[in-house]
């Protein structure tokens, strides 16, 4: 084991995921679920609950299997979404889709989460499944949808509940419905500061990924730009699409700029060297003080970077394409 990878080990504690995309489309369209597959989305969400029709929620679970045996992902998260387990559809639809296509499904993507107790019934009913498909144990995370104000009060526990979890996602149509709001306004991230930095906090504390809501004026991309810029100063990972043309705006967002990355990748040499060559575990760059808690910031960028194609393997700048004569 290199010292480099020593090093990493210490400071990262675990690997990042990238979530800056997650494209949610109905599963009863193979083909919108073949666009979103195809789309530049880091997670796409194959949906049973909200973009389904109650006469098709039964046929689309057909469907949702057929796409995650057939389609070609491309290295993204694959997620679906079940109805929510107050409805008399959730346990079907999880024992279809994970007994048929298990082994092709990285998330759960749990809608209406009251509390703890609604997660945990969906982690053991996956232990079950796992078990008698011969899948690996915990193999399918959790992602966990706070709409309602139980779910907002609760938050911090909803993200602590199993190691299953891995991310808790905003999701502001359901919340503005269930304390009644009287619309869904442009200006969320003053309306809605409260339930969006709760759910940040709630997810930070357990260590796992906070995504934002839609906007829902899916033609509009200023308008989703504007609410993505939002949102990553906020401290959120990423936010749903709900539109594949979306998709671009929100990663280009969420993606470190060339200068932000330079300094990331300045950052972490650094650092290495100061930990290898003198055993230092906080050094000074420019006029900040950097440690192992600010060097995971910059390990994110990094992670993402690499995700979006600006770095390789071993962390170094790819060279951008070169523009054709005359372009």
């Amino acid at each position: 084991m290199t010292e480099s990878t020593n090093y990493r080990q210490l400071v990262i504690a675990r690997q990042f995921s990238v979530r800056r995309t997650e494209l949610t489309c109905p599963a009863h369209s193979l083909k919108m679920m073949a666009k979103a597959a195809a789309s530049s989305a880091d997670e796409v969400i194959l949906d049973l609950e909200d973009s389904c029709a109650v006469s098709q929620k039964v046929e689309a679970r057909k469907t949702l299997v057929e796409a995650l045996k057939t389609l070609d992902f491309k290295g993204k998260i694959r997620a679906f979404r079940p109805n929510n387990v107050r409805t008399r559809f959730f346990y079907r639809d999880v024992i279809d889709v994970v007994e048929q296509a298990g082994a092709n499904v990285d998330v759960l993507v749990l809608p209406k989460a009251l509390g703890p107790e609604d997660v945990l019934f969906a982690d053991r009913l996956l232990c079950q499944i796992e078990e008698n498909a011969g899948l690996p144990q915990g193999k399918i995370k959790i992602e966990a949808l706070i709409e309602s104000a139980s779910g907002v009060l609760r938050a911090a526990e909803i993200a602590a509940c199993t190691p299953r979890m891995a991310g808790l996602i905003f999701g502001i149509a359901d919340y503005a419905g269930d304390i009644g709001a009287k619309e869904l306004t442009t200006e969320q991230f003053s309306v809605y500061h409260y339930p969006k930095a709760h759910t940040i906090a709630a997810a930070r504390a357990a260590g796992i990924d906070v995504i934002d809501n839609v906007t829902l004026q899916f033609r509009d991309l200023a308008q989703c730009r504007k609410d993505a810029e939002q949102a990553s100063r906020m401290g959120f990972d990423g936010k749903w699409a709900i539109h594949p043309s979306q998709v671009e705006v929100i990663n280009d967002v969420f993606t470190p700029s060339g200068q932000e990355l330079d300094r990331a990748l300045a950052i972490l040499e650094a650092y290495r060297k100061a930990d290898v060559e003198a055993g230092q575990g906080a050094i000074v760059f420019g006029d900040e003080m950097v440690d192992a808690a600010t060097l995971r910031v910059e390990c994110k960028k990094i992670a993402v970077a690499r995700r979006a194609g600006l770095v390789d393997s071993d962390d170094r700048r790819v060279p951008a394409p070169a523009k054709a004569q005359g372009a």
